[in-house]
């Protein structure tokens, strides 16, 4: 039976308790396969000391971190924020559900649903206010992004290449580079957006 994670509706509330589920993921992972604080930090591209600050409950990793420690460890993102499916079905209730990124003007990124690595697949559900830019680096090689607007138009900017998704489109990218997703309009952006991180 899949232990369920109610998280709060509070934002401040909700913070915390994803932080505290991703620092319990990640350390329990770690030392069941042996792996050094020191290695994670090797395997990941993240400094030791933030890994040190996530396992502590004492930092808020972004979306970009939680891609890398998650890839080093064989994980989803969705497996660290217990999201992730498991065999044949799994209901994810809406008080489950995790917002990840919280833009400076009430935007939001929320983390639907997954499966484990480290092939995986990740459903996401984002909104962007006027205004406000989300930054990532790249992912690892091999991880492709899936766009549907349902509102607004969003800017993408990869490498030197720039989308702009109206209301009603779709795209898709390549997103082993850095990238950003912007809100140039006046409306806020609702977008869809499927994560494929497939290795061969």
């Amino acid at each position: 039976m899949t232990k369920k994670v109610n998280i709060s509706t509070d934002p401040e509330t909700h913070v915390q308790q994803v932080s505290e589920a991703v620092a319990k993921r990640l350390r329990e992972v770690r030392k069941q396969q042996k792996i050094s604080l020191d290695e994670l930090a090797r395997r990941s591209g993240v400094s030791k000391g933030m890994v040190v600050e996530i396992e502590n409950c004492k930092a808020n990793p972004s979306i970009g971190i939680l891609c890398k420690i998650s890839a080093a460890l064989g994980l989803s993102v969705a497996d660290v924020v217990n999201v992730a499916s498991t065999p044949t079905a799994r209901l994810i209730e809406a008080q489950e559900i995790p917002t990840l990124w919280n833009g400076p003007e009430g935007g939001t990124a929320r983390l639907l649903a997954g499966t484990s690595g480290p092939n995986m697949i990740e459903l996401w559900k984002w909104e962007i206010k006027p205004g406000e830019i989300f930054e990532s680096g790249g992912h690892p090689t091999g991880t492709f992004e899936l766009f549907h607007v349902e509102q607004g138009t969003l800017t993408l900017e990869i490498s030197e290449t720039t989308l702009i998704i109206e209301q009603g489109c779709s795209a898709i990218a390549k997103t082993d580079a850095p990238h950003r997703y912007i809100n140039n309009g006046k409306k806020t952006v609702i977008f869809a957006m499927t994560v494929a991180e497939l290795h061969q």
